[in-house]
């Protein structure tokens, strides 16, 4: 008997959770192409080591931007090579797979990304929004008619919806997260310091030093490493976090304003839920020092970070089939 999987196909990784084992996969949504012969030469970690490194016939290709599907054929051969490499198949069966995708995602994108799913062997494709398999798999029980609220900030995307029986009361999705504040941190020190980095070291910044309210932790430093952008010649020097939140800010509100936006169109009643329960935050944005206090301190709700955010979509995909399994017999 095939193995149902559920998927989080982020613009940043792919995770896979399959029933009964838990996640088994994750690896950066990247995959490197040799432009003379279109032939697909890594995928996943393999390929993101390339980013930034390789020579001119092969590209290191993001097929998912914004959450979504910019590129068809390559994220079906990236979906396939992970699926196969599970051997979850059985002899004569497909698993289902359950997807998940940001709220606002158009009916062509939404088809594109069950097509995929689909073409790399699956057997039924389901697609459910982002921020409530995350709610799920942040461990909120969404089902009860209480209000549940959930920011889920990944890649491509920031996701945020109030729940209730099971189901979004009120959404909002922004093409505004992780990448982009990989792009604000690379411009800041392309303005300040007339250097040159590329999108792994912004990243790395993000990650080791990154901070999003001001004085939330002890100011740290980094040594970086670039070009610089007028001699052209290799240069290194140290930043700290207080430069990174500064970097930061503009992006992060926009998120803050996001979330304001879905407070003011939910019901009186599951707002005072929320005002009890607190905000759920998850997704890779979640880890960033402070991100809870700027929420709280904006929002003027309590604001709580999720276990494991980085798996919480992809587990919450795995719970909900589970859940589905159970119904069906």
């Amino acid at each position: 008997m095939a193995k149902d999987i559920g998927i989080d196909l982020g613009t940043a990784n792919v995770l896979l959770y399959v029933v009964g084992k838990g996640i088994v996969l994750n690896e950066p949504s990247v995959v490197a192409i040799d432009t003379k012969t279109d032939k697909v030469l890594a995928v996943g970690s393999e390929a993101y080591r390339m980013v930034g490194r390789t020579p001119s016939n092969i590209r290191a290709i993001r097929p998912l931007k914004d959450g979504v599907i910019s590129d068809f054929d390559i994220t079906e051969a990236m979906l396939s090579y992970f699926i196969s490499k599970l051997s979850v198949k059985g002899f004569m069966s497909k698993p289902n797979i359950m997807i998940c995708a940001p709220t606002n995602i158009t009916e062509i994108e939404r088809k594109a990304i069950i097509q995929a799913a689909e073409k790399s062997g699956g057997a039924k494709v389901y697609l459910e929004a982002e921020p409530k398999v995350a709610a799920v798999g942040a461990g909120m029980d969404i089902f009860k008619p209480s209000g549940n609220m959930v920011i889920d900030m990944g890649g491509g995307t920031s996701d945020i919806a109030v729940l209730s029986l099971g189901d979004i009361v009120a959404s909002n999705s922004v093409r505004v997260a992780g990448d982009e504040m990989n792009l604000n941190i690379m411009v800041h020190i392309k303005r300040k310091y007339n250097m040159t980095i590329g999108e792994r070291t912004a990243e790395k910044i993000k990650m080791t030093i990154g901070s999003a309210y001001p004085g939330a932790s002890e100011t740290t430093e980094m040594e970086i490493r670039g070009r610089d952008s007028i001699s052209g010649m290799p240069k290194s020097l140290t930043i700290t976090s207080d430069e990174v939140e500064e970097a930061l800010h503009d992006t992060i509100l926009q998120i803050v304003q996001a979330a304001k936006d879905v407070l003011e169109v939910t019901p009186p009643e599951l707002a005072a839920d929320i005002i009890d329960r607190g905000i759920m935050l998850t997704g890779g944005g979640a880890l960033l020092s402070g991100i809870d206090k700027l929420f709280a301190a904006e929002l003027k709700v309590p604001v709580i970070i999720s276990e494991s955010p980085l798996d919480n979509v992809a587990k919450g995909a795995g719970i909900l089939l589970e859940h589905m399994g159970t119904t069906k017999k």
